[in-house]
């Protein structure tokens, strides 16, 4: 019986030193676990190489590609409109009437003074062609025959001078009706029936415009074309292949679309020295008359291509204090790494970067501000399973870096 009692004694001894210890390592174990780094998670886009297209968004107007103001050519009395204004007009087309009646009796007096210049002409040559046996024959003085051919030649002088005359008063006669110069839509007339005109007057009656095809004028920097050439030059983008490189769309005072693309025309050669700009014209099909002469659009204007074009989510890139863009990148030790990038347009919500990334770079676009450079972290592709954020389509606007 003692031997039973010492036997239990010793064991509960036992079991209550060693469960301090047990205790010890189990708070130990449990320790080291909690304190086990846990890797942060990222969205990461996996960047591609693509060829972007590269435009310019510039502001402009319209200009009617044809426009001719109407003046009389003859002065008189207004009688008679022939025209509805905002009418559609063909060059040659009478638009107003002028009197004339004084005109016309201008015209049958020039008539009858070159009917006159002609009968004495006659009666001249006639005199000659007697003359001239006569003085062969020495019948009538040379000088008799000499004044003979003088009067014919006056004569002929005479009719030339009538003729001219009445080729003036005809004229005059036809500018009586006011034509229009050109084919296209006339404006509101500044005149009315009964107002006196005066030829070649400072104030033009009417205007007549051409908006079918209709002008584009748009103003583009000079730093925007240096930067450009110099991209070309240096091999960054390419020349827009055949028609493409000329192609001009439009964006209305209202955010709509215009539906015709137009084609630029050419682009001046000079800069101007108060706004440091250049003007470009680009020409478009207007056959509903939907532009009008005077609208304010955007034409977004083909500048090149970039073959291997790198597009950034422009979440995924910050600037240091120096205002330098970067981006935080996972390398293949899952590690953060910062890249000093250098970024040129951006196209839609995306940057178009020309250094300091390559195909195949995972860029963090989410979870930026949770890690810093050499942290390790767990990177997932950004968005939906069919990439949706990450393969954002590239045909929207391209604006330059400022």
């Amino acid at each position: 019986m003692n031997l039973k009692i010492v036997l239990f004694i010793g064991g509960a001894m036992v079991g209550v030193i060693g469960l301090p210890i047990f205790l010890s390592n189990a708070n130990n174990n449990n320790r080291s676990v909690a304190t086990l780094p846990l890797m942060p998670e990222v969205g990461v886009v996996t960047l591609k190489t693509r060829s972007v297209t590269l435009t310019t968004e510039l502001p402009g107007r319209t200009a009617a590609f044809r426009s001719a103001d109407v003046r009389p050519q003859v002065s008189g009395i207004l009688q008679h409109r022939l025209f509805t204004e905002g009418d559609v007009v063909r060059a040659g087309q009478p638009l107003y009437q002028v009197d004339a009646a004084l005109y016309r009796v201008d015209y049958n007096r020039s008539t009858a003074a070159l009917a006159r210049a002609k009968a004495q002409w006659r009666a001249a040559s006639q005199l000659v062609q007697r003359y001239r046996p006569l003085a062969e024959r020495n019948v009538i003085s040379r000088q008799a025959y000499d004044d003979a051919l003088a009067t014919m030649d006056q004569t002929d002088a005479d009719v030339k001078s009538a003729e001219a005359v009445l080729e003036g008063a005809r004229i005059n006669l036809v500018y009586t009706k006011v034509l229009s110069p050109i084919d296209g839509i006339i404006g509101r007339s500044s005149v009315t029936e009964g107002a006196l005109l005066t030829a070649q007057q400072a104030l033009a009656i009417a205007s007549v415009q051409q908006i079918d095809p209709m002008y584009v004028d748009v103003t583009q920097s000079s730093v925007q074309l240096l930067r450009l050439q110099k991209s070309l030059a240096e091999g960054v983008f390419k020349r827009g292949d055949g028609e493409v490189s000329a192609e001009v769309t439009l964006t209305l005072e209202d955010g709509s679309r215009y539906e015709q693309t137009g084609k630029l025309q050419f682009a001046d050669i000079t800069v101007d020295q108060t706004t440091g700009s250049m003007l470009l014209r680009a020409v478009f099909p207007n056959p509903d008359r939907k532009l009008l002469p005077g609208m304010f659009v955007r034409a977004r204007l083909v500048d090149g291509v970039a073959r291997d074009g790198l597009l950034v989510p422009q979440r995924g890139i910050t600037r240091d204090p120096r205002g330098e863009p970067t981006a935080l990148v996972v390398n293949g030790n899952n590690q953060v790494e910062l890249r000093v990038l250098k970024t040129d347009r951006t196209v839609g919500d995306q940057w178009l970067v020309t250094n300091g990334l390559a195909e195949g770079d995972q860029v963090i676009v989410e979870g930026v501000q949770q890690v810093r450079p050499g942290v390790r972290v767990n990177a997932r592709e950004w968005g939906s399973p069919n990439g949706s954020h990450a393969d954002r389509s590239i045909d929207e606007k391209v604006m330059p870096h400022g």
